[in-house]
């Protein structure tokens, strides 16, 4: 495993560079004086092939031992190695390590590795220069020492606050190339941003003369500019005296209130604009210009010594901004400016350029939080709510009248308030009591939009309006509300939840849905009547798979339908077959898989066919030529990236309706959002490039409410999210859901687990007695390591990562337990198993996974007992059967997973109340990994079947199987087609 590491260089450069636990931690012999290479880490060619950037090699001084640097405490080497001796003192000593200089932060998701902590200081560092460039807080400057042009952050207010917080939460292994503190984060800084702006005037070619225009040049071209030495000089010098005004950490600055009339005085005046000193960190504190000349300004004595000459200054600086200041610094002691309606409404066009350059500024709550002019879009339903639709009547390509409206906020205008509008001659006019910013020209726009009428148009676009914001629209005035009536105005409104009309579970359904998942049904059929796509997000562990099954129980119990197709993971094909045998056995299910497999006549004597991601982009041309009913995707998330193949095929097959399953929160998931409605509702997200520039971007790197507010608004309506902590869904839950996890092997799987059955049978003819029955049980302990993973059976260390189906479901469940802030226990009966997938589970979600075995002393036991209850404790623990399958109380976990099966259930039970126990207030989910198609899931056939005898004889272990003849061994070992995953 690898731990990537952050650094700072000298020369204002990043570098990362990475610990390989696989590595010696010591260095061979003595250690001498001369600076030598750091022993565990890793190659620049090995960081660079997961990072990008060129290699180099760098001194850094890290904290030693006499024998080699003490590791980071991210790095996790094999739990079960022999640990190294450290002896002696630590001390600071240099080491050579191989670093790759990048200009970015880190990809997501590398395998096998975790951030350090000055890793991910460096992507903190990079995102805010990211944040400093695109709001446009950086300045332009000259090299002090040579004729060069370059960029620089603009740390003034809150900038220079957040500066301050991240140079005080530096990790001393960002600057171990040396350096201080500042300085290497302040360097940082501007050549990140020197970089950032230049990528975006790539191409822009200033004009000019003199050395001031090459220096404008070298700021969108080559750094270095020529000119004579005093001309740079002087240009220096007036560069310096221009950036003067920047505030750095400054602790108080000028802030600007305006007022606006009383509400009965007259429209035109009685604005008054206040100075007052703000305290940057305690933005609450405000002193006014008044009390500053009248010296009572005793509350900022702490922060500033001289506020007069603060504000005095302020004003100054603040006049090249707006000019309009100039008056009032025309009064020895100036306190504010009193403007008419045409003047206020100069201010607040320059006041967000006051705010970017650092001044506060203070504005009137109908400006910062406006009931807007706008339009108001009201489409009409296709049919009246309540009514019985028409087949032509459903689905989001249906056309719909609609019309225009002007309103303030969501209130629609009179066509009196509109004649005054009309007759306004300022930009600020008082509306309905309040003040409300006109653009003139977009007013006559408006009006004149208003006169052409409405007309018709699709559903999906009725929906995608919802989400418009200002600019989005090809609209003269922004887009207030949007209306509906019938089916489509519960969908705007958001009540689509609650007008639902319950539906009775069907008659061919054996399971007993709970309130909940009752009312996911009939949301289900609701969607499904209107021809409507539908995203069922239940948090895990709810049931959605028999929901689903209700669905399709339900809408084929009074009429014939085509068959529904069901994708979804390999490793979960032997679940969605099992339970529907389970829940909905009158469903005639078929799996299409397998070389043999065909795609003539799925269209005809199935109800439900189960296929995989895989097969489905292969097979994509003949599954598009069925008829289908209905398209499922389970573990939706398969298809986030819209670009790939497998995604553009899935989300490409026809049908009449279409359902996503997922159990992760897709609204926090953009990546995955787009695609996944995109499958359900085409188009009803627009563009993946629109969605991009008006959701993804705006929410996840600005984070802008608004856009979220919009993005729910349109996505709501087709999106079911319950979690297990909503008190309307967990007083429906059982204290313990146990499942079974069906898992596949992989093809290097399945051929270990037939050359390890071909030896016991090559052998067991010519074993008798006790040879023979060691020959079996040995037999059976190496088919659950092949179950386990390849790297158990050969012991050759190799890689962990997409090699096992039951380690590929471990990290699926793990994932979606974490979004959710669960915690995880996951037994093994194996510790050489818990010894590969921990550091593997480490590196695959970067956090620290707990490892208890029989191996662990007392004391170290306790506190892994202890870390892990603890609220900010690790959320995964690993724990061998034996050593922790009594005597623990980890009621911190709700979820236990079984890996591999002991086939006694007394002890399986005894580990799953290690969590299901007094003191547990969450519902506890227990999984049992079991793969199919091997002896694993005939041995738990057989234990189900019949469980009475099987505490009897099965439960006492596993020497049972002794006693079975050659031919039934065989049958039980055998390995059947359906075990292979892809």
């Amino acid at each position: 495993m690898l731990v990537l590491h952050g650094l700072a260089t000298s020369d204002g450069r990043l570098a990362l560079w990475a610990e390989d636990s696989r590595l010696p931690a010591r260095v061979a012999g003595r250690l001498s004086r001369v600076v030598v290479g750091h022993p565990f880490a890793a190659d620049g060619a090995t960081v660079a092939g997961l990072v990008g950037g060129s290699a180099d090699v760098v001194a850094v001084r890290l904290p030693s031992y006499a024998s080699g640097p003490v590791e980071s405490p991210e790095l996790v080497r094999d739990p079960l190695a022999k640990a190294p001796v450290r002896r002696g003192a630590v001390r600071s000593r240099e080491w050579l390590v191989p670093v790759v200089r990048v200009d970015g932060g880190v990809p997501a998701g590398l395998p096998d590795c975790r951030l350090g902590a000055s890793a991910k200081y460096l992507l903190d560092v990079v995102a805010f220069a990211e944040d400093l460039v695109a709001r446009g807080r950086v300045l332009p400057d000259l090299d002090e020492h040579r004729p060069a042009a370059r960029w620089r952050a603009a740390l003034s207010g809150v900038d220079a606050l957040r500066h301050a917080g991240l140079r005080a939460g530096m990790p001393p292994a960002f600057r171990a190339a040396g350096g201080v503190g500042d300085d290497v984060l302040r360097q940082a800084l501007d050549t990140l941003v020197d970089r950032a702006v230049r990528e975006r005037l790539s191409g822009f070619a200033p004009g000019g003369r003199g050395a001031v225009g090459r220096w404008v040049a070298a700021l969108a071209g080559s750094p270095e500019f020529e000119g004579d030495a005093a001309e740079v000089d002087r240009l220096r010098t007036a560069v310096a005296a221009w950036r003067a005004g920047e505030h750095r950490a400054d602790r108080v600055r000028t802030c600007f209130r305006l007022s606006s009339p009383d509400q009965g005085g007259p429209d035109g005046d009685g604005w008054r604009l206040e100075f007052l000193l703000q305290a940057v960190d305690e933005p609450s504190v405000l002193v006014t210009a008044a009390q500053v000349w009248r010296r009572q300004e005793a509350v900022l004595r702490r922060w500033v010594a001289r506020p007069q000459e603060v504000l005095l200054g302020d004003l100054g600086r603040a006049s090249r901004l707006y000019p309009a200041l100039d008056r009032a610094l025309d009064q020895r002691k100036p306190t504010g400016l009193e403007l008419d309606t045409d003047g206020a409404h100069e201010f607040l066009t320059h006041a967000s350029l006051l705010a970017q350059a650092g001044f506060g500024v203070l504005l009137p709550a109908w400006w910062r939080q406006p009931r807007q002019l706008g339009l108001t879009l009201t489409a009409a339903g296709p049919c009246t709510a309540g009514a019985v639709a028409k087949e032509s009547e459903l689905g989001l390509k249906v056309l719909v009248d609609y019309r225009w409206d002007l309103a303030l906020g969501d209130e629609r205008l009179t066509e009196a308030e509109l004649s005054a509008l009309a007759k306004a001659k300022s930009p600020l006019v008082r509306l309905r009591g309040q003040w409300v910013h006109v653009d003139r020209q977009r007013l006559a726009e408006g009006l004149a939009f208003l006169a052409r009428g409405g007309g018709r148009m699709s559903a999906a676009q009725v929906l995608l309006h919802s989400g418009f914001g200002p600019e989005d629209a090809d609209l003269p005035l922004p887009l207030n509300a949007v209306r509906g009536e019938g089916w489509l105005g519960d969908l705007l409104s958001g009540e689509v939840e609650h007008r639902l009309e319950p539906v009775e579970p069907p008659a061919g359904l054996t399971a007993t849905l709970r309130p909940y998942q009752l009312r996911g049904l009939s949301w289900l059929v609701f969607l499904d009547r209107l021809g409507l796509g539908a995203c069922l997000a239940d948090d895990m562990g709810l049931g959605k798979t028999v929901q689903l099954l209700a669905l399709e129980a339900y809408t084929r119990q009074h009429e014939a339908r085509p068959p529904t197709l069901l994708i979804c993971p390999m490793s979960v094909v032997g679940n969605w077959q099992r339970e529907a045998e389970r829940f909905t056995p009158g469903l005639r299910v078929h799996v299409h898989h397998g070389v043999e497999r065909s795609a003539v006549g799925l269209g005809r004597g199935h109800d439900l066919v189960i296929t995989t991601y895989a097969v489905a982009a292969r097979d994509a041309e003949a599954l598009a030529e069925v008829g289908w009913d209905r398209v499922v995707l389970d573990e939706a998330q398969n298809v986030k990236n819209s670009a790939t193949r497998q995604s553009r095929a899935v989300r490409a097959l026809p049908a009449r309706h279409r359902v996503a399953l997922t159990g992760t929160p897709v609204e926090n998931r953009l990546a995955e959002l787009w695609s996944i409605m995109d499958f359900a509702n085409p188009g009803v997200l627009g563009s993946v490039n629109t969605f991009r520039a008006r959701f993804a971007v705006p929410i996840e790197r600005h984070h802008d409410e608004d856009a979220a507010v919009r993005l729910r608004r349109i996505t709501g309506p087709f999106v079911l999210r319950r979690l297990k902590t909503d008190p309307r869904i967990i007083t429906d839950l059982p204290d313990k859901i146990e499942v079974k996890q069906l898992c596949t092997l992989t093809a290097e799987q399945a051929s270990l687990y037939q050359a390890v059955l071909d030896d016991m049978f090559a052998r067991i003819a010519e074993s008798q007695g006790v040879k023979r029955k060691g020959l079996v049980l040995a037999t059976m302990s190496r088919l659950k390591q092949v179950c386990n993973h390849p790297a158990q059976l050969l012991r050759d260390g190799s890689r962990v990562a997409e090699r096992s189906g039951k380690v590929a479901r471990l990290e699926e469940v793990l994932d979606e337990a974490l979004a959710d802030g669960d915690k995880a226990l996951c037994f093994t009966q194996f510790t050489e198993f818990g010894g590969l997938v921990v550091p593997h589970l480490a590196a695959r979600f970067d956090t620290e996974v707990l490892f208890l075995h029989g191996g662990t002393p007392k004391g170290a036991r306790d506190e892994m007992v202890r870390r892990f209850q603890s609220a900010d404790g690790p959320s995964i623990f690993v724990l061998s059967l034996k050593a922790g399958g009594t005597g623990l109380n980890l009621t911190a976990a709700n979820h236990v997973i079984h890996l591999d099966r002991w086939w006694n259930p007394a002890v399986e039970d005894q580990a799953t109340d290690r969590a299901f126990r007094i003191g547990q207030r969450d519902h506890v989910q227990v999984r049992k990994f079991v793969c199919v198609g091997t002896v694993e899931e005939r041995i738990d056939r057989m234990i189900e079947e019949k469980r009475g005898l099987a505490q009897l004889v099965v439960g006492a272990g596993e020497d049972w199987l002794t006693e079975l003849s050659t031919s039934e061994l065989r049958d039980l070992f055998a390995l059947s087609e359906e075990a292979v995953g892809e």
